[in-house]
């Protein structure tokens, strides 16, 4: 393995048989199990536009919840680097997938929200730059082929 590679490993479990496989379109599940070694299982579908189930998560809410949450991660690190105390963040992230009329499609473009509370409001303006020091860092925005924007509200209590 490289110096600085990381390898990950999961296990998906279809668990949507009904009895007769995929003998047709409509005569399967799309209820998936999502597993790693050490972690609480992960209840997945399709979305449910496309004949998921909707109280499951799905790929396109696990992309933007890994986009969400790495920006996240990162602004943390970035902050301590900045001497910014963050004491609260909360993210209302939303995405844009688009179908391509050809049964495929792609995300289009992510929007993070991010609310975020410093100690004090001379941290503020830094607190404001960390972020696009924190977009800098993720991993997951640069393994995406699309923008991954973010308009962020930075207070102090």
């Amino acid at each position: 393995m490289a110096l600085g590679e990381h390898r990950y490993a999961l296990t998906a479990t279809w668990t949507g048989d009904l009895g007769t496989g995929t003998s047709g379109y409509r005569e399967y599940a799309r209820d998936v199990t999502l597993s790693v070694d050490g972690k609480p299982d992960v209840l997945a579908s399709a979305d449910k536009p496309f004949r998921g189930d909707a109280t499951r998560w799905n790929p396109e809410d696990m992309l933007l919840a890994a986009l969400s949450e790495c920006h996240l991660l990162s602004y943390l690190l970035a902050c301590v680097t900045a001497s910014v105390v963050v004491v609260s963040y909360r993210d209302r992230a939303t995405g844009v997938m688009t179908e391509d009329g050809r049964s495929g499609g792609a995300f289009t473009d992510v929007l993070l929200r991010p609310e975020v509370v410093v100690a004090e409001p001379a941290m503020i303006e830094r607190a404001e730059h960390a972020h696009e020091e924190a977009h800098r860092m993720c991993f997951i925005a640069n393994s995406v082929n699309f923008p991954v924007r973010h308009e962020a509200v930075v207070t102090s209590r």
